[in-house]
């Protein structure tokens, strides 16, 4: 076939390129226009994402996944039970990410102030768009901060302190909410140096005033979120009775039961990530044992023991008597008792392992405290920028 041009060939080449590009375009803006329907009405992206596990299989992510949320005061056992969580091979919980209640805090500042609540307003920043933010920020932290898994879990202790917000961000989380003897806290914290605003480590008096106002806002969350979405473990009962209790958590958080969170230990390292930073973790290489369960019988001055129903309440109403010193937690499994003598036997070995997994340099360099760390809500500070 013999194509013949003319002088007229030229503009109307013109004008129907022209008539494709517009029609080009004209659908393009139809199907942006469809596919923005499908979307929620304020979402200007796409709400799924994804990442890709070890398995090479794509995990999506989202507001409405099944989190798991462990909290309490630090040194009551949150460790211990990501340690055993992480050991499950469905469960990813990984070490503490500190950014997460520092966000949550920073949203309580902002709306505690009435300058600030005015600010976010007149800016157009309201609860909605609040909202969504943090929890694509949470959501981005806990989901890609570790390996991909089909359970994720977030280990930030004073998480649950907002806890009745964080499962308004995440409607089908669950919070596993760590309890301990207080004394037993609070002599951890003193004798390990843990920095905690609020906290005054030369006072074991001024330490459990403090522990039993925070251990009773985390029990009044955790009441308020109900017993289907809040579990309360007590530290003390899951390292006597680990099977036991263990069957209840996972249980509770619809999770198949698997040996392995037995022998967390088996792990570390090899499935499980341990920072080097964080000061339970020369605790937790160790098989579940008695070493820390009285170890602060003794070292609490007679005039605190004396006061201690009047100084923290909360002892009682966790199930703990103020007045036994040392009290009685109960008889350990045998699975327990073995590992405890092990480690006894073997004291030199597991202390060296410990200082080669973790060499964190001297604990009296106060490069290494966390002044900012664990700061209460209350405990602020100024609102006047």
């Amino acid at each position: 076939m013999t194509l013949r041009f003319n002088r007229g060939t030229p503009r109307r080449a013109v004008v129907c390129a022209g008539l494709l590009l517009c029609i080009g375009a004209l659908l393009l803006r139809l199907g942006l226009l469809c596919y923005t329907d499908a979307l929620p009405p304020s979402a200007m992206v796409a709400p799924e994402k994804h990442v890709i596990g070890p398995d090479h299989k794509t995990y999506e992510y989202n507001r409405n996944m099944p989190l798991i949320f462990i909290g309490g005061v630090p040194r009551s056992g949150t460790t211990l039970m990501r340690a055993m969580l992480d050991a499950h091979p469905d469960v990813r919980c990984g070490q503490e990410t500190r950014v997460i209640p520092r966000l949550l805090q920073l949203r309580f500042h902002w709306l505690k102030s009435e300058k600030e609540s005015l600010r976010l307003e007149q800016a157009g920043i309201t609860k909605e768009v609040l909202d969504s933010a943090i929890a694509a920020f949470t959501l981005e932290i806990i989901a890609r901060h570790g390996e991909a898994a089909p359970r994720l879990c977030n280990k930030d202790p004073l998480t649950i302190k907002m806890g009745t917000y964080v499962v308004e961000l995440f409607p089908n989380a669950k919070f596993l909410f760590m309890v301990r003897d207080g004394r037993a806290t609070v002599h951890s914290i003193i004798s390990r140096q843990v920095t905690i605003t609020g906290f005054d480590l030369s006072s074991y008096r001024q330490c459990m005033r403090k522990w039993n106002s925070a251990v009773e806002n985390m029990n009044e969350q955790c009441k308020k979120i109900g017993p289907s979405r809040c579990l309360r473990v007590p530290y003390e009962q899951l390292v006597l009775h680990p099977r036991s209790w263990m069957e209840k958590v996972l249980k509770f958080l619809e999770l198949p039961w698997n040996e392995t969170v037995l022998h967390h230990q088996d792990f570390i390292n090899n499935g499980i990530s341990l920072s080097k930073v964080e000061r339970s973790s020369d605790q937790v290489i160790k098989p579940i044992n008695l070493e820390a369960l009285t170890k602060w019988a003794g070292h609490i001055p007679d005039d605190v023991v004396k006061d201690m129903a009047d100084i923290a309440p909360m002892l009682s109403v966790l199930g703990y008597n103020p007045y036994e010193n040392p009290p009685s937690y109960g008889q350990p499994d045998s699975l327990v008792a073995n590992n405890t003598r092990d480690i006894e036997k073997n004291k030199e070995t597991w202390d060296q392992r410990a200082k080669e997994l973790f060499k964190m340099g001297s604990s009296n360099n106060n490069n290494n405290k966390d002044t900012g760390f664990d700061k209460e809500p209350s405990d602020n500070q100024d609102n006047t920028t």
